[in-house]
């Protein structure tokens, strides 16, 4: 479905528009590589309290588009506030990054909250996005956000970030059922919370599945496309003309059909495959997003403007949202992200 043209040019991408210039924005747009963010979270005290604080959440959501006039702004938060919020213990290690208790059977299971007593604990998320709603020049779009139910569930599973989901992946093997039930909360549970998102004031929502490239086969249909596929029907069902973009990052071959199998308006795209490649086979289905390497926000220089021109180039064709392949790093250089922003207005 289509959405109403607007002045905001990411609703009209992701409405089938072709632009003379794609809008841009970057995931984690609002992090440690601008030393306004790094003072904000000093200033909440630890990366929790920062995420639920709605004054400060907001404030480092706002920061990018105040430096750079981003065309969109993603809510502050984390997609391990969603199992938190279902009852699992949550914390960050310090260097580490986050800590989960974790789920190896059906008590653990068993022990989790129900998908409508989420919003509780989430309420200050609902706040942020309210007082973004508020805060954002009438031009810039407010895109929410989840994680996709593998990519939580491999969390949840592991208690950590694990380099190939192996836990998961062994709880998948041995105890199947138990796995499924654990997507299917996290399907349920991920379309109440991503729908009061919209109440609160998300015009578009983005569904992450950071970790969709180690599903392979019938198992990425099961639990990558089916449950995003669930969960955009239901988001449409409730708001209609809602845009989502989805994110199976690494999925390679499999990005192709990703859009019309699951009903996404746009498929974000990692910097793993080609623009060249992506246009001929993925944009034919309607709106990509990308898919710059994160890399070049370290590296800069003509490389950078070079590789991003080329990339607006391959997707002149079709609707297109420049995005990079994957979050900007802590290391980025925020001069190089303004030449990227100049590189793709300029291209």
């Amino acid at each position: 479905m289509t959405v109403a043209r607007s002045d905001k040019t990411i609703l009209r991408a992701l409405g089938g528009e072709v632009l003379p210039s794609p809008p841009i924005w970057m995931m984690r747009q609002a992090g440690r590589y601008l030393p306004e963010y790094r003072a904000t979270r000093a200033q909440a005290g630890d990366f929790l309290s920062l995420c639920y604080t709605p004054e400060l959440a907001a404030e480092v959501t706002l920061q990018p588009i105040r430096r750079f006039g981003f065309d969109a702004a993603i809510l502050f938060a984390d997609i391990l506030l969603l199992p938190q919020a279902l009852g699992a213990d949550l914390w960050f290690e310090p260097g580490e990054g986050p800590r989960l208790s974790t789920i190896t059977g059906p008590e653990g299971l068993r022990a989790l909250k129900g998908k409508d007593d989420i919003h509780g604990h989430l309420a200050p998320v609902y706040e942020t996005l309210r007082i973004l709603a508020r805060a954002l020049p009438r031009e810039t779009a407010l895109i929410g956000f989840a994680g996709a139910p593998w990519t939580v569930a491999s969390y949840m599973i592991a208690g950590r970030g694990t380099r190939d989901q192996g836990p998961a992946h062994a709880l998948k093997a041995a105890d199947r059922a138990t796995f499924t039930a654990l997507i299917d909360l996290l399907t349920e549970a991920t379309v109440e919370y991503l729908s009061m998102q919209v109440q609160a004031g998300a015009e578009v929502v983005k569904l992450f599945d950071s970790w969709a490239g180690s599903l392979k086969g019938q198992d990425f249909t099961d639990f990558a496309l089916d449950p995003a596929r669930r969960i955009i029907a239901a988001l449409k069902a409730r708001h209609p003309g809602l845009p989502v973009i989805a994110f199976p990052r690494e999925a390679g071959e499999r990005y192709v059909g990703f859009a019309r199998a699951t009903g996404a308006d746009c498929v974000a795209l990692d910097n793993s495959v080609s623009a060249e490649w992506a246009a001929a086979k993925v944009q034919v289905d309607g709106c990509v997003q990308g898919n710059l390497a994160p890399q070049h926000m370290v590296s800069g220089g003509q490389a950078l403007v070079e590789e991003a021109q080329r990339i607006v180039r391959a997707f002149r064709g079709g609707p297109h949202i420049f995005n990079l392949g994957h979050g900007i790093t802590p290391d980025a250089d925020p001069e190089n992200v303004a030449a990227m922003i100049a590189a793709v207005r300029s291209a």
